[in-house]
């Protein structure tokens, strides 16, 4: 199975709030990204790579101002996850329609914005997973700058190095350590798995306390 293909399953069969739990319970607490980030269309899933794209704001209008903007983009490689951290920028629209597009074509699973994105109703069009903490039309040409990219970030409050596993859904991003990732996915399943069965005993009518002392799940 390729990444492609694992991270497909991933998505049809795991949930923020599953993989977070398992995160738990392997000690790691804070992989939970701020509850301000969220999809663009509620229904979109993602999981991949973490590709990393730093951006600053800036007052004044750079000689070349995307030149690092395009690098970035142009290096996405399939199957990666672009997490642009903009340290929470209310001025830059650093993300829109081009830049998914570009991403897209190159293999990219979605984007992550730790700020504001444009050309939202393209983006919808184009099918390309996109979380923001919101909108404003505005171009990032003189009001912010790529100024690096595959270096280790925070974006929404978490630490993401280039590599590790992103996976978010409608509820959140979690940000899964690339050295954890078969443990956490394994973990993870099983625990939906136990989630599943307390669902279905539930509604067949036992108690809470019944299931939950048979699957240990809540």
């Amino acid at each position: 199975m390729n990444d492609q293909q694992w991270f497909d399953r991933l998505c049809e069969t795991l949930y923020t709030a599953v993989i977070s739990d398992t995160l738990d319970e392997l000690g790691y607490r804070n992989q939970v990204m701020s509850e301000k980030i969220n999809p663009i269309d509620p229904n979109w899933v993602v999981a991949g790579r973490a590709k990393t794209i730093l951006s600053v704001d800036v007052h004044y209008l750079p000689e070349d101002p995307y030149a690092k903007e395009i690098e970035a983009v142009d290096s996405v490689k399939p199957g990666e996850v672009v997490i642009g951290c903009t340290n929470e920028s209310k001025q830059n629209g650093l993300w829109g329609e081009l830049l998914s597009t570009a991403s897209k074509v190159r293999g990219a699973r979605g984007a992550i914005v730790d700020g504001l994105i444009r050309d939202t109703k393209k983006i919808l069009e184009l099918g390309f997973p996109v979380f923001a903490t919101g909108t404003k039309p505005v171009d990032s040409q003189g009001r912010g700058l790529v100024i690096d990219y595959d270096i280790p970030v925070k974006c929404g409050g978490v630490l993401v190095r280039p590599g590790d596993i992103i996976f978010g859904d409608r509820d959140g991003i979690v940000v899964i350590p690339s050295e954890l990732a078969e443990e956490v996915f394994s973990l993870a399943l099983n625990k939906a798995t136990r989630e599943n069965h307390t669902r279905d005993e539930l509604l067949e009518g036992r108690t809470l306390r019944q299931v939950y002392d048979k699957y240990g799940v809540l």
